[in-house]
């Protein structure tokens, strides 16, 4: 059978489940059941036991629960409240004004949660309010949270990049290092794009900040302490080798726990509230890391599925035939994740396709680690693009705005983040210097 039936047949099986409401991991299961029942020799049964014991038992996707976990302690603490505190007094006099909140808030709270929706729902929780009671411009308010929260899957801890690295065996500390200087170009760049906005529109007006000492200044950044604190040894501690992703998690997962008691001040009446939280966190955490543990070994079986059916060599052989340049393979990819962005989450995007796509990439000669950067940076455009994009839900959610009113405030946001592609593909070392000296550091420190 040829190849483009056997496509035509993956893909059948693949839009039926999904359309017929079945949980992504259970299709994912199912179209390579299928695929191993029609078209190898190879029990279905036996190989699907295996192959999901192997992917739910790997070292490093133990990172991932409790990564998940601290953003859910760091979530139910009074975390977005300090931060604006802390922040608004240093942002309030550059172009655009605390609207810069949402992106440094956001780009904080990302460092410590790796998860777009609780970015958002954290940071926006506080800045929504305050921003609204000084009347700045609505679009931009709801346009800044959505592209900034979108950073959760870019700086590090990012469980898309932890999805990213166990689907295809790589180290998920030199990802997570990979995207600390990538993410703080976007966020420079939403930065970039307010304080111009700010200058040339004749509708911006909102209500000037009351001017602060420096020494003010000084003593309301006591708030940002605990949680800059808590991003330093999570993220030090991975980049000078003294802690894996593993442990560097469990350290943050304390971490989180001080931070959520002592803002509790752990006093009788607010321990109960403070256990209730806990618990809350921890649940939340489970079912989160349970829907990606099974989308990861749906993704697994169907990688081994498509492989015994030398589906994506074929693919792979296709591709060179075309003889495509690497800028125009990478289009094709940034075309091709787009589109199927606007069907299906991040983490279902990346699974559903490194199958195929991985040994692509590999025969073009393009670094696996900077395109788990430029993977993300795509995956982000998904969660503001309708009509599946998550965080216009949530912000629909929060603000009572219609679906288009949002989607349009987070277009500019998102052509910004196809401007950072280009600017990736053009100077890759912004992915690429951080996980390389990192890597010459740890050698000439051993030697």
């Amino acid at each position: 059978m040829g190849e483009l039936q056997l496509i035509g047949i993956f893909l059948f099986v693949l839009f039926l489940l999904l359309g017929s409401g079945v949980w992504v991991g259970l299709a994912l299961l199912g179209v390579a059941f299928v695929g191993m029942e029609l078209f190898t020799s190879r029990p279905a049964g036996d190989a699907m036991i295996t192959t999901i014991w192997t992917s739910s038992s790997s070292w490093s996707l133990t990172a991932l629960p409790l990564f998940i976990w601290m953003g859910e302690i760091l979530y139910r603490t009074r975390l977005s409240e300090d931060m604006f505190k802390g922040l608004s007094p240093w942002l309030a006099r550059l172009p655009g004004g605390l609207l810069h909140t949402n992106i440094v808030g956001c780009t904080v709270f990302a460092a410590v949660s790796g998860s777009s929706a609780a970015t958002l729902t954290t940071v926006g929780k506080m800045s929504i309010p305050e921003l609204r009671r000084r009347d700045y411009p609505e679009r931009l308010v709801i346009g800044t949270l959505a592209g900034a929260a979108t950073l959760g899957l870019m700086i590090p801890p990012s469980l898309t990049l932890i999805v990213y690295g166990v689907t295809i065996n790589e180290s998920i500390s030199k990802l997570f290092i990979a995207g600390i200087l990538p993410g703080l170009i976007l966020a420079g760049m939403f930065m970039g794009y307010v304080a111009i906005w700010s200058q040339i529109s004749k509708g911006y007006h909102p209500t000037p900040e009351p001017r602060m000492s420096f020494f003010d200044k000084l003593w309301n950044s006591r708030f940002l302490i605990p949680v800059i604190c808590l991003v330093l040894i999570v993220i030090g501690t991975m980049y000078t080798g003294a802690a894996t992703a593993t442990e560097a998690a469990s350290i943050g997962v304390v971490g989180a726990f001080i931070l959520s008691g002592v803002q509790g001040r752990l006093t009788g009446e607010s321990f109960a509230t403070i256990g209730s939280n806990w618990l809350q966190a921890l649940m939340g955490a489970t079912r989160t890391s349970a829907m990606i543990a099974l989308i990861l070994a749906g993704a697994a079986f169907l990688s081994l599925s498509m492989g015994f059916t030398g589906l994506p060599r074929a693919l792979a052989e296709w591709i060179a035939t075309l003889e495509l340049s690497r800028f125009e393979l990478l289009l094709a990819l940034l075309v091709f994740y787009i589109i199927i962005g606007c069907f299906l989450d991040g983490i279902s995007s990346v699974v559903l396709t490194m199958a195929v796509v991985e040994p692509m990439i590999r025969q073009a000669g393009i670094d696996v680690i900077w395109f788990g950067i430029f993977i993300v940076v795509v995956v982000e455009m998904a969660q503001i693009t309708p009509p599946i994009g998550f965080n216009l839900f949530v912000l629909q959610g929060m603000t009572q705005h219609q679906m288009n009113y949002i989607a349009y405030a987070a277009l500019p946001m998102f052509m910004i983040m196809v401007l950072m592609v280009f600017v990736l593909i053009g100077f890759p070392e912004i992915a690429t210097w951080l996980p390389e000296n990192m890597r010459s550091a740890a050698a000439a420190a051993g030697g």
